[in-house]
């Protein structure tokens, strides 16, 4: 599967470089290079990827939630994992409504706060972390850095991914080191 994911990868850059699509090249080879070395199947990938998108068309589509609300959907070998603020308890339960029956959803994990969203300023913050953590767990040799999800809210890193346990617990001590962090939630599936 590797070596086909690979192949994909090199006849896409070589294509585009023909055509002058430098940009498609990066992009391509980085998707590539994340697919390859997850441990879920590209399917298994692909379907994560379509319950997110399809919570957040359902989020964006309902009219009751068009304030007062800021909610990410990740989702990771079918857990789905909300994040963010709603203003009420009705909004957020509003929002666990739309998607816990998503075709492919074996569980939601609702940590969704209720209150006012936060500023973009939280938000870069919580980006800054994000990137702080990953580069953490990449540089690692004994961790599987490109196989766990970071997802970063209000301070709370949540790691994802299908990792050992002793992978899970380095992930966790990595992320803890990083300022800032306020609390760390594992939430992988182990594969021992």
């Amino acid at each position: 599967m590797r070596a086909r994911l690979l192949f994909l990868a090199i006849f896409l850059g070589a294509t585009a470089l023909a055509q002058g699509c430098a940009p498609v090249i990066v992009a391509g080879g980085a998707t590539a290079a994340v697919a390859a070395t997850d441990r879920r199947s590209v399917g298994t990938q692909l379907d994560d990827q379509n319950i997110e998108l399809t919570a957040r068309r359902r989020l964006n589509h309902d009219d009751r939630l068009a304030e007062g609300v800021h909610v990410n959907f990740t989702c990771f070998n079918g857990t789905l994992l909300l994040t963010g603020e709603a203003a009420t308890a009705e909004k957020r339960d509003i929002v666990v409504s739309l998607v816990d029956r998503l075709q492919g959803v074996k569980r939601v994990v609702n940590e969704i706060a209720v209150a006012e969203p936060t500023a973009l300023g939280s938000r870069s913050n919580d980006s800054w972390i994000t990137g702080q953590v990953k580069t953490r767990l990449l540089a690692d040799e004994k961790i599987p850095g490109r196989r766990v999800k970071v997802i970063t809210e209000n301070g709370t890193v949540y790691l994802m991914g299908l990792v050992t346990q002793k992978e899970g617990e380095l992930a966790a001590e990595a992320a803890r080191a990083v300022g800032g962090v306020k609390r760390v939630v594992k939430m992988f599936e182990y594969t021992d």
